[in-house]
């Protein structure tokens, strides 16, 4: 797995209203994620989130398959297996976001939740989303459409 992260490039650019961001929308949301036992990515995100947690304030609890399952269909997303990490307000059990499938590095992770927190708070969705793509494989970036160039010569 840490080879596997090794390749995995970091976020190294953030807004300046980043760590505020965090800390003060973190006591608002959850961040729920499906688990299974001898599952490595998910002890690896795990304790990430609970680094999160102590950082920010950001709540973290695990869900079932089945829900983590239900949820992807939801969204139309493929359901790929543990661990998938979602955040939603603590009011409001369906707006979903995912922000994780599989483990990452924490500063993406930290990125995936500001994002996510972004979103729920008014950011047009096709902004975050667009931002999340670029760095993550939740959300698949768009086909390239074949050349209309033609070669000379």
């Amino acid at each position: 797995m840490k080879g596997w992260l090794d390749r995995v490039p970091r976020t190294s650019v953030f807004p300046p209203d980043f760590e505020a961001t965090l800390r003060g929308q973190g006591a608002a949301y959850v961040v729920e994620m499906s688990t299974a036992p001898g599952c490595l990515p998910c002890g690896d995100l795990w304790t990430k989130l609970g680094v999160m947690k102590a950082r920010y304030g950001w709540t973290a609890r695990t869900i079932s398959t089945q829900e983590a399952m239900i949820r992807s269909g939801r969204l139309s997303l493929p359901w790929v297996g543990h661990p998938v990490a979602w955040v939603r307000p603590l009011a409001d059990p369906n707006r979903i976001i995912p922000v994780a499938i599989g483990t990452d590095h924490s500063v993406n992770i930290s990125r995936n939740l500001y994002l996510a927190a972004k979103m729920q708070t008014g950011v047009r969705v096709s902004v975050g989303v667009r931002a999340m793509s670029k760095f993550t494989g939740i959300v698949g970036v768009p086909a390239s459409s074949p050349s209309t160039h033609r070669r000379k010569g």
